[in-house]
């Protein structure tokens, strides 16, 4: 996907989008969508609005207005993307499912990502299926209010860092391949049972929760089906609901249980096949953001270390640790060796590795440069209360830590560099974090880590590893367009019997925005439903609407 692929003038917002997400995003084709669609959108729309004002949180149906959302037709990306500009936001379509990691930086850049499919007839009431009723309708009105706003966009900075595991991506696909075969008119019941099952094991084998995980708990308890105010008689906010005209309902009963929204929200899974049995009321917005910062203390991304580390490790994705110093090292990590404490005195990747500053790749330090990997000591010189990067020029030259200079290093945990030093790297500020060395051994307890001829050896500077994250510091320094969407096929050729069916929606549809109801045509639509459509019950329904 290219930026001309998207009409980047509707709204400046998109033209903030980065290569790698844009790839995510399909062109709407609005004119794919059949009369029956439309009254599909028409008909859960206007139920929603004659119902929601009585439950919904106040800012749903200003929100509809200022999101560009009409009840009367499906509404196009380019029209949403004209007024949601004046909220700050930005919307782009996409085929169903995204990666969760994905679906969460979009909302970073303060962008809507929207399902452009919409849910068949028979499933009127609820869908597992993003589309587009529940993301435009169910999302877009609710972040008109700032307060909301705000939090859904730093929830897509801090869960777009969150650390999946590989049993994550199973779930995505699994879960994916499931709500499409539901979707999917051509599905056989064997199809569908089995797809589910094979979610149903995934999740009772998913063991130790990662932080995607978690954090994707927190956003369907909030930002999916959230609910705000009191336990006695709570407003909806949360899109699932808002977008659901059974759920909507439902969800107040009593049956439902209502728990006050926390951090243990986070080890609470869901089902997303089924209508939910209990959901969390937040006393106020304000509070939201309140529980989120409660989990970003407690992720990698805070708390660094080897557990940290470990969590990149055993994701096998490509991820970043950064030291103390700022210096940024982003690859696959692959080990980490840890001193008497349990704290990590040596990191390694396998494979392309960048070395960034504050999200900018160090010149000459990017993948060609680390293509086979990389590996560096963490923490202080042994005996020696000064760290290498608090030390003056005078301290480094008494180490002999300065160009031309043959050198030893060896760190408490045990790691010693033996080495010409060549150069170093330094911030704006002066310190030092990077030392390079040509003619380099590293050992650690008698076994080699890196030898002279495998070239010139860097040297990460840093006492701890500060943070942990999914993904790279610098997203130019990896190739990561991996997304391949399919070229758009033609439609199979529908049935007469269809096409007939769509005609008579169209006329009726016609009939309504001109105001002209021609009353014997109508008496012929009625006669042909009754003996060639007896199940279809909406077109029904928009007569009775013109009759009235």
């Amino acid at each position: 996907m290219t930026t001309s692929q998207v009409d980047m003038t509707q709204n400046e917002v998109l033209r903030r989008l980065p290569q790698h997400l844009l790839q995510y995003v399909h062109q709407q084709h609005y004119d794919r969508y059949s009369p029956i669609d439309q009254a599909v959108w028409r008909y859960v729309m206007r139920r929603n609005t004659a119902y929601l004002p009585k439950v919904a949180h106040h800012s749903y149906l200003s929100g509809l207005a200022q999101a560009g959302i009409s009840t009367e037709q499906i509404p196009s990306m380019y029209g949403m993307n004209r007024i949601l500009k004046d909220i700050g936001w930005a919307a782009v379509a996409v085929d169903g499912f995204i990666p969760s990691a994905a679906f969460m930086e979009f909302q970073a850049y303060n962008v809507l990502v929207i399902a452009q499919e919409i849910r068949q007839l028979e499933h009127l009431q609820y869908t597992p299926a993003p589309d587009i009723i529940h993301e435009s309708a169910g999302h877009a009105p609710i972040i008109a209010n700032p307060e909301y706003s705000e939090y859904l966009r730093r929830f897509g900075e801090i869960g777009c860092r969150a650390i999946a595991s590989a049993k994550d991506h199973e779930m995505y696909e699994a879960i994916r391949r499931l709500s499409i075969l539901k979707e999917a008119p051509d599905s056989t019941p064997d199809q569908v049972a089995e797809a589910e099952q094979v979610v149903v094991n995934l999740q009772n084998d998913v063991g130790e929760p990662s932080e995607m995980n978690l954090i994707k708990n927190l956003h369907w308890w909030t930002v999916e089906y959230g609910l705000i105010g009191n336990l006695e008689n709570p407003k909806i906010y949360g899109a699932g609901l808002l977008s659901s005209i059974g759920e909507s309902k439902s969800c107040l009963q009593p049956s439902v249980q209502k728990r006050w929204y926390d951090l243990s929200a986070a080890h609470q899974n869901f089902d997303i096949t089924q209508p939910q049995p209990h959901l969390y009321v937040t006393p106020d917005f304000a509070h939201l953001s309140f529980v989120l910062e409660q989990f970003a203390n407690q992720m990698a991304l805070r708390t660094g270390g080897t557990v940290g580390i470990q969590k990149l490790i055993d994701s096998e994705q490509l991820g970043t640790v950064e030291y103390n110093t700022g210096l940024q090292v982003s690859g696959v990590f692959t080990n980490v060796f840890t001193d008497q404490y349990q704290q990590p005195i040596y990191v390694q990747t396998t494979g392309a590795t960048a070395l960034a500053y504050q999200q900018k790749e160090l010149i000459g330090h990017g993948t060609l440069a680390h293509v086979a990997g990389f590996g560096s000591p963490v923490g202080k010189l042994k005996n020696i209360n000064i760290p290498i990067e608090k030390m003056s020029p005078y301290d480094l030259s008494a180490y002999k830590i300065k160009e031309g200079e043959y050198t030893t290093l060896e760190f408490e945990g045990g790691v010693k560099i033996e080495g010409e030093v060549i150069t170093g790297k330094r911030t704006l500020q002066g310190t030092i974090i990077l030392i390079s060395f040509k003619n380099c051994t590293v050992t650690l307890r008698g076994q080699v880590l890196f030898e002279p001829s495998w070239g010139l050896y860097d040297m990460a500077v840093g006492q701890k590893i500060a943070a942990a994250y999914a993904g790279p510091a610098d997203h130019h320094s990896f190739d990561l367009i991996t997304h391949t969407i399919a070229p758009t096929e033609a439609s199979a050729p529908k049935s007469e019997v269809r096409l007939r069916l769509e005609g008579l929606y169209e006329e009726v549809r016609q009939m309504r925005e001109s105001g002209k109801v021609n009353q014997q045509r109508i008496s012929e639509i009625l006669a042909i439903l009754a003996q060639q459509y007896p199940a279809d019950w909406l077109l029904k329904t928009e007569i009775e609407e013109l009759k009235n």
